[in-house]
């Protein structure tokens, strides 16, 4: 991998795999009780109950967390076309409003830590109108409570058969026709502190083609851990920021296979570009 002068690159653990790059470094615990991903589950949720949830998740919790991880990680963010560095998701509002986003639109970050979903919610302030598909046995650890209140839906296993995951894209399907925002971590597994972005899986972009909605990309970087830092948070671990970059649109008029590949493409590219790296470890997709 080769950098861009200026760019980090932390060296907190060197039992990366070179060969797989969809292994699960991440071993939670699976304790907690959750009800079965199968056919019955329900992936679209809009009771009074889960809409209470999520909005106390997005007014109150993410504002909080958000606050933690200014103070914890020294979390910044920048849009990539002002060069300017933020600690208030007021900017990123109002820059997005420049753009098209009346479908919704799909966040795509790197997945390389654990508070990573937190970081790009809160750069935009994002509302609770966002859906997350997620990996369903994480529903059975201690962070349970918290995928649940951003909007996690958990995705069914392949044991759980073709119908299982035909409920879970009609639920999306719904989720899109109220206009809904999805965020995806499209390297599907979590490697903590890991620079290189890895390859990408194809799902959503087959999402962002079918529904036709941009793709908003999203590259969390780090920088060292000094100053007052040092002793406000783990030594062994960066500080954060996150780069934005302007959203990538969709070509319905073009074949699927074809558009799927360049959204992919384009969007591995332009996180790499943000993240500072100029020679990727990885291709963008196996």
């Amino acid at each position: 991998m080769k950098v861009a002068p200026g760019t980090y690159v932390p060296q907190v653990r060197t039992d990366y795999p070179e060969d797989d790059p969809y292994v699960g470094l991440y071993k939670p615990v699976y304790d907690r009780e959750y009800p079965a991903v199968d056919t019955g589950y329900p992936y679209f949720d809009e009771s009074p109950a889960n809409r209470r949830l999520t909005w106390f998740g997005y007014n109150i919790v993410l504002r909080i967390l958000g606050w933690i991880l200014r103070i914890k990680y020294g979390l910044r963010w920048q849009i990539e076309s002002e060069r300017q560095w933020h600690r208030t998701s007021c900017p990123v509002r109002r820059w997005l409003r420049q753009f098209d986003l009346s479908r919704g639109a799909i966040t795509i970050a790197n997945h390389c830590y654990r508070h990573d979903c937190a970081s790009v919610l809160t750069t935009f302030h994002a509302s609770s109108h966002m859906r997350i598909p997620m990996f369903a046995p994480n529903f059975r650890t201690k962070d349970q409570f918290y995928l649940r209140i951003v909007g996690g839906i958990p995705i069914p296993a392949a044991e759980e058969g073709l119908s299982a995951m035909k409920a879970f894209n009609a639920a999306f399907d719904r989720y899109n026709a109220k206009g809904y925002w999805f965020h995806i971590f499209p390297e599907a597994k979590r490697w903590d502190w890991y620079k290189p972005l890895r390859p990408f899986q194809k799902g959503a972009f087959t999402m962002a083609y079918k529904y036709n909605k941009p793709i908003i990309p999203f590259a969390v970087s780090y920088r060292p851990r000094t100053g007052l830092y040092r002793f406000l948070g783990p030594k062994d671990e960066p500080l954060t920021q996150v780069i934005i970059g302007a959203p990538i649109y969709p070509d319905t008029t073009k074949p699927r296979a074809i558009e799927v590949e360049r959204l992919l493409n384009e969007t591995h590219a332009t996180i790499c570009r943000l993240a500072g790296i100029e020679q990727n470890t990885w291709p963008s997709q196996l």
